[in-house]
């Protein structure tokens, strides 16, 4: 026997459920971490159509665990005005006036928007001197102009956020296309894609919202609705981003095409006849009795 001891090489990947225990995170702070891009996945060659984790990434984290979960850390909106040091008052029109963006969201029990936001970038906002300004004393003029006309940054800049996530993610030109379409109303992308086949290619390809109820359920149809553009500037920001990426699809690799249908050689042979013999029928027409 040779002195060779066979030892079982480790994965070179792993999925994100393990990934996520061996760095100490909950699921959903790893996600998060994903999305931000302060973990690498990479597709899964396997052909699951998920994402995994190269074992490089997780030795490369595995000592700053605990930074990695301090930087995912998010909060509400009371959590948020204290942090800053602000009324939860003062907090919100901060928030709807876009000058801090959620990072997530979740429906309450009364079916209400509640919207979270990086602990970190918040900090970061209250420690720049430039922003003293909007909070203490009272708010611009300009600002509250805004606010008494309704203004609502807060599901806008969300998505804008949650694009930018996706689109990370997308392994090729026409996935992208299929993040930009995810934010649109159907009736804008039959509006856009008048190729039939472009068109169910990119909808197959559209994200789905995030998760926060069965489908059809309240909870389900609100996660849609926030997924969705609704201003007209932004619509068309989508619009445009749409048409970026499905001409970069297009010289990439055209979509795919059902191939013609093939006819069977016994009934091609059967055409063949029946016309051969019409032919000669005309050439050579029976004598009339």
């Amino acid at each position: 026997m040779s002195g060779t001891t066979l030892t079982q090489s480790r994965p070179l990947t792993c999925a994100p459920s393990r990934a996520a225990r061996e760095l100490g995170l909950r699921r959903g702070e790893f996600d998060l971490a994903v999305h931000l891009g302060r973990i690498r996945t990479v597709p899964d060659e396997g052909g699951g159509g998920g994402r995994r984790v190269p074992r490089t990434e997780i030795d490369r984290l595995q000592g700053r665990a605990a930074a990695l979960r301090e930087s995912v850390q998010v909060v509400g909106t009371t959590e948020g005005a204290a942090l800053m040091g602000i009324p939860a008052g003062r907090f919100t029109r901060v928030a709807k006036l876009g000058l801090v963006t959620p990072v997530r969201w979740y429906p309450n029990r009364y079916r209400a928007v509640v919207w979270l936001y990086l602990a970190e970038e918040l900090g970061q906002f209250a420690a720049d001197e430039k922003n003293t300004r909007l909070l203490t004393g009272r708010t611009p003029a300009e600002l509250s102009d805004r606010l008494r006309a309704g203004a609502d940054q807060r599901a806008r800049n969300w998505r804008g956020r949650h694009c930018g996530f996706l689109l990370r993610q997308a392994d090729g030109p026409w996935e992208r296309a299929g993040v930009v379409a995810g934010f649109l109303d159907p009736g804008e992308i039959d509006d856009m894609l008048t190729d039939p086949h472009e068109r169910a290619h990119v909808a197959a390809l559209r994200p789905a919202p995030p998760a926060h109820g069965a489908p059809g359920s309240p909870a389900a149809q609100l996660a849609e609705e926030l997924m969705t553009a609704a201003d007209p500037d932004e619509v068309d920001w989508f619009r445009h981003d749409l048409a970026r990426e499905v001409a970069r699809a297009r010289t990439h690799r055209p979509v795919p095409r059902p191939a013609a249908p093939s006819r069977h050689p016994a009934s091609d042979r059967s055409a063949l006849s029946r016309g051969l013999r019409g032919w000669l029928l005309r050439r050579n027409p029976r004598p009339a009795h």
